[in-house]
């Protein structure tokens, strides 16, 4: 259970991208966030891992209060969320293997379990057999199923994905939807935030929208 209660998130100089939102997540949701530019819906994404923390209120995971949390515990909390940004900040320098591989060397997995995890990975996400390539050869979609495949290696319970469609065609954007979906399907809480309307469209699901920092049911 994700809980945001009486949120507020103000920047150095004033400007506020949350004002009190209330908002409470089930398990194994599948939520739609749409927001005009600088309505919050980054923000609000931040918030749950602990990227940053709120100015007032309180932001509860799993019973764990996620806004107060030391920061010698936040590497632990991140291990069960998965985050996909609207880049896909991979690492040019390392092959497709390697930049699924590196949040498993950073949990400390051993060779023989992140190896099996990451061809996983790269099965799920429709690009066994192009571990060896660089991202420089890949399109665009497929630079974001790399991404995906990298928040996903760690298996985490919240899949937290910020305009993952919104430098791709409509083809590509369709496919990510579907590959998002199969998450949820799997019991993932996927969390996605998008301007495409049409996108998750043929699954209902709950919708929610951001307005300059207030959230409104849809």
């Amino acid at each position: 259970m994700i809980v945001f209660d009486r949120v507020t998130k103000r920047y150095p100089g004033g400007y506020t991208a949350l004002d009190g939102v209330n908002l409470r997540i089930a398990p194994g949701e599948l939520v739609v966030l749409s927001g005009h530019s600088g309505a919050g819906k980054s923000t609000l994404f931040k918030l749950i891992p602990a990227i940053v923390r709120p100015t007032t209120g309180t932001v509860m995971l799993n019973d764990q209060d996620v806004s107060r949390l030391p920061k010698r515990a936040i590497p632990y909390l991140r291990r069960n969320i998965g985050l996909v940004l609207q880049e896909s900040r991979l690492l040019f320098d390392r092959s497709v293997y390697d930049n699924i591989l590196l949040p498993l060397i950073i949990n400390g997995q051993p060779p023989s379990e992140a190896a099996r995890r990451v061809s996983a990975a790269l099965d799920r996400v429709g690009l066994s057999g192009r571990e060896k390539e660089f991202p420089a050869g890949l399109s665009g979609g497929e630079q974001q199923r790399v991404a995906i495949a990298r928040a996903f290696v760690n298996r985490p319970s919240i899949l937290i994905a910020d305009e993952p469609t919104a430098h791709l065609d409509p083809v590509y954007a369709s496919e990510i939807a579907e590959l998002f979906k199969s998450f949820n399907s799997a019991g993932v809480t996927v969390l996605v935030a998008t301007h495409d309307t049409s996108l998750f469209r043929h699954w209902s699901p709950r919708r929610i929208a951001l307005d300059h920092g207030r959230l409104m049911e849809q």
